[in-house]
């Protein structure tokens, strides 16, 4: 009771000196944390009625009256509750408000297919020459061409417009063989290649097609962009544009990036698992207490093994990752170090475990013949924990498949960069199929480790 005491009271102080942490004196905290956090004056009510109770439930038990001390434990464990999401800072009206924008970006990263199939896109263009200004022989109208998208301006010359003067010559342009019912954008080129969206009345220039993939339009010649000393003549061209995806359906370059990375980061796991394997067995046997306890030399390595192992696996892939990329760089080779390391204490001590937990009979049997402890090991502790062993190594494997896909956020290689990446971007569609992939692979070998454990276990 006095530790809970103890432990309510500083976290009270210290949520109030965090609210204001420029202020000195206890009045001026104290008010600036009510105004600031008006949690902390509920959670101040909750500690005075259970410092009361306490109090009262103290005096009764001098007096030797036994009371039942279970409203005093609820209270206490409300008032964690309370100091916990003040902690948290816990937000129940802003999660609403956010709540339509986490529906469409959740939509889009549950059904992100529409970014793994693409069309190969095709540019379709149809463009009339421009003379700037007229001379006595202006440019001929383009010719109707069957099968190519063309563009007819009258008439095929005039003036541009200038920057607060008078505006261009108007142009009516006429169109045919583009897309039908899809936009046209409306842009220019001028005598130097450079090619623009016209602009007009604030808005850029675009026209519907028509059911037979024609339309008509009037505009006015956009703002001279080149000096007025380019030439006498100068020759521009306004043309109408349409980006179509034609073509037969084929796997996106989001899609192709996603698997190839999963790929990886499934082989990242498997090696990780397996040299995990290999440095984590005989490092097993010697953090078993029961097959380390026979001389004080043997004790001591088993407590140095066991705190090795406790040190390391207390440490987390996410870490072991960075310090593994400063050391190899980037990619799935820090990766495959970093879930190594952490593998070899978490296996060390399960294997360790499963170790502890044998049947001591055989060999004690065993030793009863006179055999050494290399033998005792390999006859009497090796058949008995393979099954175990295999439990735990297709176990560390889903978790390696898993964890590979954390560090990767970090430059440990594998789908975590990838979807890291795409998340960075605010590319939810993509980041979506690298979601279903890590989800789906997850599926399967859990399915696959059941399977494995069915028949060998």
């Amino acid at each position: 009771m006095l530790a809970s005491y103890a432990t309510i009271g500083g976290l009270i102080v210290w949520r109030f000196v965090e609210a204001a942490p420029r202020d000195t004196g206890f009045v001026p905290i104290f008010l600036k944390g009510i105004r600031l956090e008006p949690m902390l004056l509920f959670i101040l009510i909750l500690a005075i009625i259970f410092m009361i109770l306490a109090s009262i439930d103290a005096y009764f038990l001098i007096r030797g009256v036994e009371r039942n001390a279970a409203g005093l434990f609820i209270l206490i464990a409300v008032l964690f509750f309370f100091l916990g999401w003040q902690l948290s800072d816990i937000n129940l009206v802003r999660f609403i408000t956010g709540l339509d924008e986490g529906r469409y970006r959740l939509s889009q990263v549950m059904w992100p297919w529409s970014r793994a199939i693409e069309r190969p896109e095709e540019l379709i263009r149809g463009e009339a020459i421009i003379e700037i200004p007229c001379s006595e022989n202006p440019p001929a109208q383009s010719e109707i061409l069957p099968d190519e998208a063309y563009v007819i301006s009258d008439p095929t010359c005039g003036v541009l417009s200038v920057q607060q003067g008078p505006e261009g010559s108007p142009l009516h342009l006429i169109g045919g063989n583009f897309i039908p019912n899809m936009e046209v954008d409306i842009m220019w080129e001028d005598p130097i290649g450079n090619e623009f969206r016209q602009r007009q009345g604030g808005e850029y220039i675009s026209v519907m097609s028509d059911d037979e993939g024609g339309f008509e339009i009037d505009i006015i010649m956009p703002y001279r962009l080149l000096p007025t000393d380019v030439g006498e003549f100068q020759y521009w061209a306004v043309f109408g544009q349409q980006v179509a995806s034609l073509g037969e359906a084929q796997a996106s370059t989001e899609l192709k990036l996603a698997i190839s990375h999963m790929i990886e980061t499934i082989f990242l796991g498997m090696m990780a698992t397996c040299f995990g394997i290999v440095f984590s067995v005989p490092i097993s046997f010697l953090a078993a207490r029961n097959l380390m306890s026979a001389s004080w030399i043997t004790v001591i390595i088993y407590y140095l093994v066991r705190g090795v192992l406790n040190i390391v696996r207390s440490i987390e892939p996410l870490i072991w990752a960075v310090i593994a990329t400063i050391i190899v760089g980037l990619g799935p080779f820090a990766g495959i170090l970093a879930l190594t390391v952490h593998s070899i204490a978490a296996l060390g001590k399960l294997y360790s475990e499963a170790i502890e937990s044998i049947d001591p009979g055989p060999i004690e049997a065993i030793q009863a013949t006179g055999a050494n402890w290399l033998q005792t090991v390999v006859y009497g502790v090796i058949p008995q924990i393979i099954p175990p062993f295999v439990s735990f190594t297709i176990y560390r494997w889903d978790i390696n498949v898993r964890m590979s896909t954390i560090i990767g956020m970090v430059g440990g290689g594998g789908i975590g960069f990838l979807l890291y990446q795409w998340i960075k971007l605010l590319d939810y569609r993509a980041a979506g199929i690298a979601v279903w992939f890590i989800a789906i692979t997850v599926a399967i070998l859990d399915f696959v480790s059941a399977e494995i454990r069915k028949r060998f276990v």
